[in-house]
């Protein structure tokens, strides 16, 4: 595994990236591209990066990359910037809007210096009029625009805007609240890299760069495909919209839940196909609940369905967590251990992590 990762990080040799972000979604993106070879220069502000507080996870996004720090009130300071820029062949950001035009690195002056340059603002509520520079005609301008583009927000304002931290509720219904950066990381690395590497694959066969302007909340929204659509289906059949933990893929079905074990602990049952369903069927020794399926008709919130799901429950509740992690391990039906972050960490499909606890995510 660890050979055929690195054939990877060799991809954006060549590529050049100077990044103004804090914190973590930018530098989470620019750590992933520093993984397949780019080059990072990253520009921090005299006081340093704030999660530089935070020790360990500062060196986890950072290490690798070229570290510099400028003032960036001072004109020398911003000369210093461009002067990267000129060469460059993407700038990072996660200012507010208008800070950029503020401190003379608006598109309009950088690509006057660097025309190819691809700029990439992370945001956290996008632009009021969906533009980031007034001049890119590929943008699609909203009907509708908004006063939120100069908001303050952290990853659980983003979460919660987005309709996403709503979806995460416990199976009593109580909000939970994640420790995952949900909001940082998928609504802003990751697509921040998608749009940068979109940019510059433009910007090179065109020789024109443009600045994107990545929103957390929106692009959260957007990655709520599945309860938009389960939804709606769920509807079709109940009259009424599912609260999140009674969504078709939220707890309601038998076939696709988490079960507690003897211990406390849970399984993850993912045997959402009828042959993972029946295939559980048999390791569990219950051959009378393999036509009890959403495929067979047994739609979820039925008496049908709600009963085979107590049945299984009391199954998995008989024994402890080790046992039925041993059952299954050759059981090829979509059913794991929920595996505290330790157990992770020490599994084998992670044993080609690097010092920093990484593995490389292709």
């Amino acid at each position: 595994m660890a050979n055929l990762a690195n054939t990877m990080t060799n991809c954006l040799d060549g590529l050049c990236v100077v990044d103004l972000t804090r914190n973590l979604p930018g530098p989470f993106a620019t750590r992933l591209l520093a993984d397949l070879g780019a080059e990072i220069i990253k520009i921090e502000p005299k006081n340093g990066d704030p999660a530089r507080a935070l020790g360990d996870l500062f060196t986890a996004l950072n290490h690798g990359k070229t570290i510099e720090k400028v003032d960036f009130r001072d004109p020398e300071g911003i000369e210093a910037i461009k002067a990267h820029l000129k060469n460059a062949d993407v700038m990072l950001d996660s200012f507010r809007p208008e800070v950029l035009e503020g401190m003379g690195l608006d598109a309009k002056s950088l690509h006057a210096l660097n025309p190819k340059l691809v700029m990439v603002s992370i945001t956290g509520y996008g632009m009021a009029d969906g533009m980031s520079d007034g001049s890119d005609d590929s943008q699609i301008k909203p009907h509708i625009k908004h006063n939120w583009a100069d908001k303050a927000g952290h990853d659980i304002n983003f979460m919660a805007m987005s309709g996403v931290l709503d979806q995460l509720k416990t199976a009593a219904g109580e909000q939970a609240m994640p420790n995952i950066q949900f909001a940082d990381l998928a609504g802003g690395s990751d697509t921040a890299v998608i749009a940068l590497l979109a940019a510059v694959f433009s910007a090179q066969r065109t020789g024109k760069g443009r600045h994107v302007a990545v929103s957390m909340t929106h692009s959260l929204y957007q990655h709520m495909v599945m309860p938009k659509a389960t939804g709606k289906l769920v509807k079709s059949f109940s009259g009424k919209n599912p609260k999140p933990q009674h969504d078709f893929l939220g707890g309601l079905l038998p076939c696709y839940r988490l079960y507690k074990t003897a211990d406390e602990r849970y399984m993850a049952v993912g045997s959402l196909e009828l042959k993972f369903w029946q295939g559980l069927c048999e390791v569990l020794a219950l051959p009378e609940l393999k036509t009890k399926h959403w495929q067979m008709g047994v739609m979820p919130n039925t008496k049908d369905s709600q009963e085979a799901a107590q049945v299984v429950a009391d199954k998995f509740a008989s024994q402890p967590l080790a046992y039925w992690q041993r059952i299954f391990e050759s059981a090829d039906v979509c059913v794991t251990p929920v595996l505290t972050l330790e157990e992770a960490r020490a599994h084998p499909l992670f044993a080609h992590q690097d010092e920093h606890s990484a593995t490389p995510g292709w």
